[in-house]
């Protein structure tokens, strides 16, 4: 335990270990706290197919080379969020049907197109890192990391400002619009803020893991708390804590981060299931 503590240490030492901490711990916190929200909605499914629109995007930005691939991954991800919140609502094609559409549609054609434009010499890898987040979130820059912070925080305030609109809507739709509330503008703006953590969280979890970040917390707070706010404020701690000792076991233990992150989440879930079941007795 002590030697495991001593090389955390040294490991604080260098920038990319500390950036990778600082990142992580603001991406749960985001995950966790918009994660509540899907969960109650039953929308848990809907972060699996943005993420997997925002590999797509990755895709297409990656053939086109550009300098920073969020200018296109970001717009795309918020306007196909939209749509599924919204649009998708009032097709002949609905719930988890359109989003397995869109989920399976962009990451076969994002495997597509790196195949058939890409040039990298380790296609493979690059595909592997963006599905898994296994280093990518150990080579942010400072520029990543200030742009990650200011997002986060504007995720965080939204929360906090809106609080109880958002409760309003995750509850009960029709009574809030019946007490003249625009419910509308803020499942759009739930849409936005769920967009913006998907892209954000690609670097610390990968495309194909992203889901576990918003689902498990939730879950877990939800086996041993009832109200709304303290499911909220749990999640929360939950997924920081796992963040923070998967982001630190990985680098401890040289395993992928994004597969170390889930599993912490899974072993936290257990424990809370188990909790929960022991207190129903």
């Amino acid at each position: 335990m002590n030697n495991a503590m001593e090389k955390i240490v040294l490991y604080l030492e260098y920038p990319f270990v500390r950036y990778a901490l600082i990142v992580g711990v603001f991406i749960a916190l985001c995950s966790s706290l918009l994660g509540v929200t899907l969960v109650m909605k039953r929308l848990s499914f809907i972060g699996d197919g943005l993420s997997h629109v925002a590999f797509g995007a990755m895709a297409v930005a990656t053939v086109l080379k550009l300098v920073s691939p969020t200018i296109l991954v970001m717009p795309v991800t918020i306007i196909v969020a939209v749509f599924l919140f919204s649009i998708g609502r009032n097709t002949k094609i609905k719930g988890d049907a359109l989003i397995a559409m869109f989920s399976t549609g962009a990451l076969a054609l994002g495997y597509l197109i790196l195949n058939l434009f890409s040039t990298s010499a380790n296609l493979s890898g690059d595909v592997c890192s963006t599905l898994f987040g296994s280093t990518s979130i150990l080579t942010l820059s400072i520029g990543e990391v200030r742009l990650c912070i200011l997002m986060s925080i504007g995720v965080v305030l939204f929360y906090c400002l809106f609080y109880h609109r958002i409760f309003a809507v995750t509850f009960d739709e029709d009574f809030t619009r019946a007490i003249g509330k625009n419910v509308k503008l803020y499942q759009m703006m739930i849409a936005v803020i769920t967009a913006v953590i998907i892209v954000l969280a690609m670097n610390l979890a990968g495309s194909l893991l992203i889901s576990a970040l918003i689902i498990f917390p939730a879950l877990s707070a939800m086996r041993i708390v009832k109200s709304y706010k303290a499911v909220v404020i749990c999640a929360a701690c939950f997924s920081v804590v796992s963040a923070f000792i998967g982001i630190a076991g990985a680098i401890l233990f040289s395993t992928p981060v994004g597969s170390t992150i889930v599993a912490i989440n899974i072993v936290v879930f257990l424990f809370c299931a188990g909790m929960g079941k022991l207190c129903m007795r």
